[in-house]
């Protein structure tokens, strides 16, 4: 995904790439530790430290971008919230911490017993949302318990970043659900 000028993660090639490194050594993946040979945990400890090195690579790039994005947005941007379980990694949180000091931002994480759960991510969006009145009102208390809701699996936080990316990934043109950031703008933009 590196060439795909948009800040959307996909770790789908590296998890490819080692699960072929561990085919390739022949790695014996459902032995337990305790039993691997001084080389095998090795070669474990290996394939695990450059995934690491990958991963945050490719989150450091599309963080990168995503600050690009958003000063096009709102040159007042100051920070860069790290939340969830990946945001409990000292090396993410050291390196994303070099990530903001290059764009002069402050990196904001929670304590890491804070960081175990998705859940608080997806009730922020809400809890923002609500704040901008972007919801739908609750149901009836008659309401049937079969009643038809609007569930969004993959709830876009941000627009794809234009820069170098087809029209056929763009949301306007795949007619998606607008991203936070586009209800935010149409708000906004309504407001003023």
């Amino acid at each position: 995904m590196r060439n795909q000028k948009h800040c959307n993660f996909s770790y789908a090639g590296l998890k490819n790439q080692v699960r072929l490194a561990i085919e390739s050594q022949k790695i014996n993946e459902n032995a337990p530790m305790s039993l691997a040979s001084a080389e095998d945990r090795q070669m474990r400890a290996d394939i695990a430290a450059s995934f690491q090195r990958v991963a945050i690579l490719h989150l450091e790039d599309r963080c990168r971008r995503a600050i690009d994005w958003a000063r096009k947005i709102d040159p007042t941007v100051s920070c860069l919230v790290v939340s969830g379980g990946v945001a409990s990694n000292n090396v993410v949180r050291t390196k994303l911490g070099a990530v903001t000091k290059e764009h002069g931002l402050q990196l904001i994480c929670p304590p890491p017993r804070l960081c175990t759960d998705n859940g608080v991510m997806v009730a922020w969006a809400g809890i923002e949302h609500l704040r901008l009145g972007i919801f739908d009102p609750p149901p009836h208390l008659d309401e049937p318990a079969d009643a038809w809701l609007d569930l969004r699996p993959r709830w876009q936080l941000g627009e794809i970043y234009a820069e170098g990316v087809s029209k056929a990934r763009s949301l306007k043109s795949s007619g998606g659900i607008p991203s936070l950031t586009a209800q935010v703008q149409t708000l906004l933009r309504k407001t003023q």
